[in-house]
């Protein structure tokens, strides 16, 4: 069975850094699509990046780059500029690109998240 399991989250000032990681086993990432999705207090859950399994990105609103490396089952999101609106619970989840989004297989294809708190 496909896990993920995401980390690198943590408190923040605003205009700092973070690497989030998220590690797939059970199998070859190079079989996935992978997206990072974000959920903040009260609001929906909202797509941040996704990278196709040939390593094609997409970006929403052009912030957070993703990259993947298959050797290690890793598909990273490099975050900098951090405002306290980014603070979130980030997820990923492995699935198909549809339409330049990532459409996860199910609920049993993400990962438990991680928590980005964006605060002076």
């Amino acid at each position: 069975q496909v896990q993920l399991v995401e980390s690198g989250g943590g408190l923040v000032q605003p205009g700092g850094s973070l690497r989030l990681s998220c590690v797939v086993s059970g199998d070859t990432l190079d079989y996935y699509a992978i997206g990072w999705f974000r959920q903040a207090p009260g609001k929906e859950r909202e797509r941040v990046s996704c990278i196709s399994r040939d390593g094609t990105t997409y970006y929403v609103k052009g912030r957070f780059p993703i990259s993947r490396d298959n050797g290690k089952n890793t598909v990273d999101l490099e975050m900098d500029s951090l405002k306290p609106e980014d603070t979130a619970v980030y997820y990923c989840a492995a699935g198909v690109i549809r339409g330049g989004a990532l459409k996860a297989y199910g609920t049993d294809w993400w990962g438990k998240g991680t928590l980005v708190t964006v605060s002076s």
